[in-house]
C-alpha cells in the first residue's frame, strides 16, 4: 500500500490558518491595526469600502519596512517579534504569531507600499491568493500602507456567509474602539465609504472616551486607582445610574492588550452588588499594568484570552478597587456644615435671633401595656374606596360561554367575551401582575403586561395599515447624543420608526432629535423607547431584513407597556381588556407569549378532591 500522507501546499494551510484568525472584515482591521501600533506609528488612518468585503486599507506613519521584510512579512511565521521560546513570556507586542498577513493574503488581493523614513524610496508588493504577483521599488510617504480587497474572493462559501453590511461594520468599529482605547496616545481615523465616522486625537484617556461613546460620558464615569506589587490598576469605571441593559462599555486592558476575562468581570459585578439591578451591566473601562513574565497570551488565536499566575489575587484587588472608587466619588446629599462646626440654617437677619424650644406634649397617661381599643369600622372607611354597584345584568357578559364549553374551545370562549355590555363587576388584581375574573367555565387570567403589549402592537400596525397615523409633537424636542457606531444603526431604521408615527431626524455631530411620538404612546418616555430599538438591532440582525415594521412595532410594544408592579383602578382593568378583546389576536403576543389563560372549574376541583 503507498504512502497517503503528504504536506499540504503553501496556499492551502495559508487557508486553513485563515479560518482561524481572519474570520470577517474586522479580523482584517483588528490584525492591521495592532500591526501599524507595534511600529510605533502615532497616526493611523482606517479605510473601509462595503463593510470591508471591497476595500480595508490601513494606513500608518510607523518605522516601515526594507524590500526583503516586506516579501518576508507575508511568509508564515515570520515574525520580528520573537526569536526563542523565551520571549513568549515576557511579550510587549500585539502581534507576534507570524500568520496574519500570511492568512490575509491567503484569502484577499492584497497590496503594501512601505517605505523606512531614512530612506528615500520604498517597495511595492502585490499577493493575490498566497500568489506574488509583483514587487517593484516606488515612491511612497515613510510608514506603511495595506490595501486588502476582494475579502473571500476565492472562498465563496466564506463570503456568502457574511452577515450584512450593518453588522459587519459594526464589528470593525468594536475592533477600532478597542485600538483607541489601548493606545489614546495615537491620532486615528475611521472612514467607512467615504465618509468619516471617527477622527480622534491623540490626548487623555478621559478625552479619548469621550470621543468614542460622546461627551455625555464624562459625566457618568469615575476614575479607578490601585498601585501593588502585583499590578496596577488604573481607568474609568460608570456610576451606578449609567448601567445598562447591554453590556457594550465594558473594556479590560492587560499591557495595552484588549482581553475578555469572565472572572475578572464576576469580580467588578461582585463591587457593584445590591447598587445595581441583577439584569443591568455596568460600564468600565480597565487597564492593568503587569510584568509580562506573569501572564501567558499564547493561549488563543485572537489572542483575546489571557491567563494570569495569580488570578485570586488580582480578583480581590480589582473588586476593591472599584468599591473603593464607588465609595469615594459617590454622589449623595450631605449636611452642609459651616467652619464653627454649627449647621448652616437660613435666619431672619436679627441679631437678637433666638432658637425657641420646642413644645412637645406626652400623654402622661399612656400605659404601652394597656391594649387600645380601636373602631375598625372607622379604620377601615379610611382605605375603602367608592362602592362598587354591580349590575342587575352582568351575567350577559359571559353569555356564549356554555357553548364554548360544549365545543371544547378555549378561543370560542375567550371570543364570546361581549365588552359592549355594562362594565365588569367581578374584577380583582393578582400581584399586581393578573387581571382574574369567574367565568363560566372556570377562572380567567390576563397578563396585564402582555395584554398591554399586544393593544399598543396592533394599535401601531393598524396605523399603517389604515393610514390613521396621529403623531403628537412634543412640547420640547428631545435630543440624544449617539456614538458615531449607534448613529449609524438608527439612521438605517429611522424611515421604518418614523412610519410608526415618530418624528425623529438625524442631525449632526451624531445627533438624533426626536420631535413627535404617537399619539397613543403620550405617557411612554420617546428616549427609552428608541434606546430599547437601537439596543434590539445591534443584538439581533433578523430585525432589519423582513416584516421590518412589525418587528420594530414589537419591541416599542413591549418597551411601553405597563410595568407589572403597577396597581390598577378597576376602571383601568375594565378599559385593558376591553381593548385587549378588541384586537384581532388577544390570546398571544406578537413573538408568541401566553396572554389570556382560564382554569376550568374542573381542574379547581380536582384540587380539593
Amino acid at each position: 500500500m503507498s504512502d497517503i500522507i503528504q504536506l499540504l501546499p503553501d496556499s492551502v494551510a495559508n487557508q486553513i490558518a485563515a479560518g482561524e484568525v481572519i474570520q470577517r472584515p474586522a479580523s482584517v482591521v483588528k490584525e492591521l491595526i495592532e500591526n501599524a501600533t507595534d511600529a510605533e506609528a502615532d497616526t493611523i488612518t482606517v479605510n473601509i469600502k462595503d463593510a470591508g468585503r471591497t476595500l480595508v486599507q490601513v494606513i500608518d506613519n510607523g518605522k516601515g519596512m526594507s524590500e526583503t521584510d516586506a516579501r518576508m512579512a507575508f511568509e508564515r511565521h515570520a515574525t520580528s517579534k520573537i526569536k526563542t521560546a523565551e520571549d513568549l513570556f515576557a511579550i510587549n507586542s500585539l502581534g507576534f504569531r507570524g500568520e496574519a498577513l500570511a492568512s490575509i493574503a491567503a484569502v484577499a488581493d492584497v497590496e503594501l507600499k512601505s517605505r523606512q523614513i531614512e530612506f528615500d524610496l520604498g517597495t511595492h508588493i502585490h499577493i493575490k491568493g498566497s500568489e506574488v504577483i509583483k514587487q517593484e521599488t516606488v515612491s511612497t510617504p515613510a510608514g506603511s500602507n495595506f490595501s486588502v480587497k476582494n475579502l473571500f474572493f476565492n472562498i465563496p462559501a466564506r463570503r456568502k456567509f457574511l452577515k450584512k453590511d450593518a453588522t459587519e461594520f459594526g464589528h470593525i468599529i468594536y475592533e477600532f474602539k478597542k485600538t483607541a482605547l489601548s493606545h489614546p496616545e495615537i491620532n486615528l481615523t475611521l472612514i467607512h465609504n467615504n465618509h468619516e465616522i471617527y477622527k480622534l486625537q491623540a490626548g487623555s484617556l478621559r478625552e479619548r472616551i469621550s470621543g468614542i461613546f460622546g461627551k455625555n460620558i464624562n459625566k457618568h464615569i469615575i476614575p479607578v486607582e490601585s498601585n501593588t506589587s502585583i499590578l496596577k490598576i488604573s481607568g474609568f469605571t460608570g456610576k451606578p445610574e449609567s448601567a445598562k441593559k447591554r453590556n457594550s462599555e465594558q473594556f479590560f486592558f492587560v499591557n495595552g492588550r484588549f482581553m475578555k476575562h469572565p472572572y475578572f468581570y464576576k469580580a467588578i459585578l461582585n463591587a457593584y452588588e445590591q447598587i445595581i439591578k441583577p439584569d443591568m451591566h455596568p460600564t468600565f473601562f480597565l487597564y492593568f499594568n503587569i510584568a509580562p513574565e506573569r501572564i501567558d497570551i499564547n493561549i488563543h488565536p485572537a489572542k483575546i484570552q489571557i491567563n494570569f499566575d495569580d488570578s485570586q489575587g488580582i480578583y480581590q484587588l480589582l473588586r476593591a478597587s472599584v468599591k473603593q472608587a464607588l465609595g469615594k466619588f459617590n454622589i449623595v446629599p450631605s449636611i452642609d456644615f459651616d467652619r464653627e462646626g454649627f449647621i448652616d440654617m437660613p435666619y431672619s437677619g436679627n441679631k437678637n435671633f433666638a432658637f425657641a424650644e420646642p413644645d412637645i406634649s406626652n400623654k402622661k397617661n399612656y400605659n404601652p401595656f394597656e391594649e387600645e381599643t380601636v373602631d375598625s369600622k372607622k379604620l377601615f372607611s379610611k382605605f375603602s374606596s367608592k362602592k362598587e354597584v354591580v349590575p342587575d345584568n352582568w351575567d350577559v357578559l359571559y353569555t356564549g360561554f356554555e357553548s364554548a364549553e360544549k365545543n371544547n374551545s378555549k378561543d370560542a370562549e375567550q371570543k364570546s367575551f361581549n365588552t359592549e355590555n355594562n362594565s365588569f363587576s367581578k374584577l380583582f388584581q393578582l400581584k399586581n401582575k393578573y387581571i382574574a375574573t369567574p367565568v363560566k367555565s372556570g377562572l380567567m387570567f390576563i397578563h396585564i403586561c402582555r395584554a398591554h403589549e399586544r393593544i399598543i402592537f396592533e394599535a401601531l400596525t393598524k396605523s399603517i395599515k389604515t393610514s390613521d397615523i396621529y403623531t403628537q409633537k412634543t412640547l420640547y424636542p428631545t435630543e440624544i447624543q449617539l456614538s458615531s457606531e449607534d448613529f449609524a444603526y438608527i439612521k438605517s431604521a429611522l424611515s421604518s420608526i418614523n412610519d410608526l408615527g415618530f418624528d425623529i431626524s438625524a442631525e449632526k455631530n451624531d445627533i438624533i432629535k426626536i420631535s413627535g411620538i404617537p399619539s397613543y404612546l403620550s405617557d411612554s418616555q420617546p428616549k427609552t423607547l428608541i434606546e430599547a430599538v437601537l439596543v434590539q438591532i445591534k443584538d439581533d440582525d433578523g430585525v432589519l431584513k423582513d416584516n421590518v415594521l412589525d418587528n420594530i412595532a414589537e419591541i416599542i410594544a413591549r418597551k411601553a407597556s405597563l410595568n407589572y408592579a403597577k396597581p390598577l383602578a378597576i376602571e383601568e382593568m375594565q378599559y385593558v381588556i376591553n381593548q385587549l378583546f378588541s384586537c384581532q389576536m388577544p390570546n398571544f403576543t406578537q413573538n408568541g407569549r401566553k396572554i389570556i389563560e382560564i382554569i376550568k372549574i374542573d381542574d379547581i376541583e380536582k384540587v380539593f378532591k
